[in-house]
């Protein structure tokens, strides 16, 4: 048995404690000073530690930066299982998406301090929207496992889970951009219903016939 207070538990706390600080350190430099002005032996040294133990916890900057919105993937495939299982999945996955935004049990997340400078950032960093892409890939590799199970297939063979997933998280990228380029922090709801509500079968139908381009009616009578 390990000594009281000394087993693995502890250390995984120790250790849960100096990625978040790490983290923190990352996010706060950046974003005060911009990511190319800021390094990783600068962020190991705010947090008092050296440069190997960042890299033991995080693979770049850009890593430590965006480990504040890593687990937001983790809360939306988790209101994702949690759905019931006779909704449809696309309005399931979209349900999810406005639980986690409206989750009491957690600060929401566009009005977390500076999550709309970092996205905002993102979107003028390539190197931090890149590692931001990761992050969501590795989220909706989870949801398309989800959205199998609840269909009840094999996602290798069928690709219904893929599909949903992939215009479940396009709307929700969609949003997440015009929120950006809107400039209202508390908006971000209001354009996930609307990126969703665009995904209806209207896209799917041929667009009703106008008038030509630059054509007159002529001979018309009241």
């Amino acid at each position: 048995m390990h000594p009281k207070g000394k087993g693995p538990d502890r250390r995984g706390r120790k250790a849960r404690r100096t990625r978040d600080t790490l983290a923190q350190h990352a996010f706060d430099l950046v974003l005060d000073r911009g990511l190319k002005s800021v390094t990783v032996e600068e962020i190991a040294q705010a947090a008092d530690v050296d440069r190997r133990t960042f890299s033991r916890y995080f693979p770049s900057k850009e890593a430590a930066v965006l480990d504040a919105v890593r687990g937001d993937g983790d809360r939306i495939n988790r209101a994702l299982r949690e759905r019931p299982v006779a909704e449809p999945p696309l309005t399931a996955y979209r349900r999810a998406v406005l639980d986690w935004l409206g989750d009491p049990e957690a600060e929401p997340w566009h009005l977390r301090p500076r999550i709309f400078d970092l996205l905002v950032m993102a979107e003028e960093e390539p190197t931090l929207y890149a590692a931001y892409h990761h992050i969501r890939v590795d989220a909706q590799e989870e949801s398309v496992r989800i959205v199998a199970e609840r269909l009840g297939v094999d996602p290798e063979q069928d690709l219904r889970p893929a599909v949903t997933v992939a215009a479940g998280a396009g709307a929700l990228l969609a949003a997440q951009a015009a929120w950006v380029r809107g400039g209202r922090p508390a908006a971000l709801p209001e354009f996930v219903v609307h990126a969703f509500d665009a995904l209806s079968a209207h896209l799917l139908e041929s667009p009703q016939a106008g008038p030509a381009p630059h054509s007159t009616t002529q001979g018309s009578t009241a």
